[in-house]
């Protein structure tokens, strides 16, 4: 049989992986350890942009056409008819390479939920040992914490004053201290925690990736946009995709594996004729397999920003300008550290909008700067700091359909955000808690006044409006391809998609309910636990 890397024409393996993300990287690296042949479809080019690799360049990232879909919602009354801009990564490593790199598990109890919904095997006790696996945690032991993964995870390098004055506040305001929100306790203020290889940003791509493209059974296409998925009548065969100017195939002789994370992994399998019946013909695809759910039960974080004025103290806005950033690219050449580390948030609490939860419902995320509210990813030119109050268990749901049968054209996104009214009260108790973190005495002395949502916005019903008008998503969607047994599920529990043989579906798309926090870390867990599944299978057949 010849090496997969020899091939020229069209390509024939054991397992066809469609997307190189979060999920994608770690299945081609699994699948691929014990000499199956992997073919891994990556519809944007190599990670070679090298402001992937520094982590403060992930500002420049937002937007760049070259690494990113740059996809757009569909203006929704829930935001004030805004089109809200929704970055995904469109090259090796996925929105791996272009996240803010915090690393977040997620609460016990969400995981905890899944298997309480049907999804048998994916209680926190059954995930846990996937998150282990994948990660080797630099900055101490626990039993919570991974060793030898090929993940780095670790602490912030550079750590500026404000982000300690924002941990002292958050105390004096009533939250505890946790160490660490990845293991024993989430609940609380703590230091967030990244994904890095040194200096550099840990990607999927140059981790788990990095080592496997040295397999010759591993074959990793670049540029290569999945038209269609292939199939001999209920089975799964094969990936259509178009590279180079052409149009080409590849054979699955066990399984095809769609890793295109929340937005194209439905769109894929709708075009290829998985979906809702109706809405398939009404756009002139075939069906093959009658599945509603697909596009469905779209949730995503919404979220407000409350920003304040510094003074007296040192803000990211001050360093990233002028003799001052000269000074931090030098530092960050010669040693690595300085603010050229750091990625989006550096510190955070978990906490809940009201008494009687059973676990946190917000996230307030703490960055030691502040944001043009006109730009995507600008700095303002001003000194601030900023409190983002995410919802992290939203009502809200919305789908994601294809909007014709061309491969290329981008699907309808319609997140509704705030469509439940529960949501505008959590972010709403939210803004209170931000708020007294700011009038706390370690961050108060520092304040140069609240000037978003500003000093106007002291009424509920004007916070609220501002949350319409200004709000903002941070990039966690899942669920579209929901996992579960009931009519509205697409994949089961082992993420096989219901109806159709030698197809899965691997990524953040397959979450029942999001996770309480960012989504790069359960991502990678579900790449690690899709492997070993797909693997156990195979040796079961």
């Amino acid at each position: 049989m010849p090496r997969l890397k020899d091939a020229v024409t069209d390509l024939q393996a054991d397992y066809v992986i469609v997307g190189a993300g979060s999920a994608g990287c770690v299945l081609a690296d699994r699948l691929s350890e014990d000499g199956a042949r992997v073919v891994l479809l990556e519809a944007g080019p190599s990670d070679w942009h090298p402001m992937i690799h520094v982590p403060a360049g992930a500002l420049h990232l937002r937007a760049n056409p070259l690494v990113n879909w740059n996809y757009y919602t569909e203006k929704e009354h829930g935001t004030g008819e805004r089109s809200l801009h929704w970055p995904r990564g469109r090259v090796l490593g996925g929105t791996s390479s272009i996240n803010g790199m915090l690393y977040v598990r997620g609460n016990p109890a969400d995981y905890d939920g899944w298997a309480q919904m049907g999804c048998r095997g994916w209680s926190y006790a059954d995930v846990l040992p996937y998150f282990k696996k994948s990660e080797h945690y630099v900055s101490g032991n626990s039993e919570y914490r991974g060793k030898g993964g090929p993940l780095l995870t670790e602490d912030y390098r550079t750590i500026l004053p404000l982000t300690h004055r924002f941990v002292e506040a958050a105390q004096q305001a009533g939250f505890a201290f946790t160490s660490d929100y990845n293991g024993a306790v989430q609940e609380g203020v703590g230091y967030s925690q990244m994904t890095r290889r040194g200096r550099f940003r840990g990607s999927t791509a140059r981790t788990f990736l990095a080592e496997a493209r040295r397999r010759p059974n591993l074959r990793v296409e670049t540029k290569a946009v999945a038209t269609r998925l292939l199939f001999d009548g209920s089975r799964c065969t094969g990936v259509a995709f178009r590279q180079g100017g052409g149009d080409r195939r590849v054979a699955a002789a066990r399984e095809v594996v769609v890793s295109g994370g929340t937005v194209n992994s439905p769109h894929l399998l709708q075009i290829s004729g998985i979906g809702p019946a109706d809405h398939l013909q009404s756009i002139g695809v075939a069906v093959v397999r009658d599945l509603p759910g697909v596009g469905a039960n779209l949730s995503d974080h919404f979220a407000v920003r409350v920003t304040h004025g510094v003074r007296d103290e040192t803000s990211v806005n001050q360093l990233a300008r002028g003799a001052r950033l000269a000074r931090e690219i030098g530092r960050y050449a010669a040693t690595g550290r300085g603010a050229l580390t750091f990625g989006v948030t550096t510190a955070m609490v978990f906490c809940r909008s009201r008494e009687g939860l059973a676990s946190p419902d917000l996230q307030l995320l703490f960055t030691p700067g502040s944001y043009d509210p006109k730009g995507i990813g600008r700095l303002e030119r001003e000194p601030g700091m900023t409190i983002v109050v995410c919802a992290v268990r939203p009502d809200s749901r919305g789908t994601i359909m294809a909007k014709s049968a061309d491969p290329l054209q981008p699907p309808a996104i319609r997140p509704n955000y705030l469509s439940a009214a529960s949501d505008e009260q959590v972010l709403l108790s939210g803004t209170r808690h931000a708020r007294r973190i700011f009038a706390a005495a370690p961050l108060a002395r520092y304040s140069a006044a609240e000037t978003m949502p500003g000093s106007a916005a002291s009424s509920d019903d004007a916070v609220i409006d501002f949350m319409h008008r200004a709000g903002m998503n941070l990039h966690h969607p899942v669920g579209t391809c929901r996992m579960g047994e009931n009519p509205r599920a697409v994949v089961d529990s082992r993420l096989r998609v219901h109806g159709i043989a030698g197809l899965r579906v691997v990524d953040a798309s397959v979450m029942p309910t999001v996770t309480t926090g960012n989504t790069n870390a359960p991502s990678i867990m579900i790449g690690e636990k899709g492997a070993a599944m797909i693997r156990e299978d195979a040796r079961a057949a």
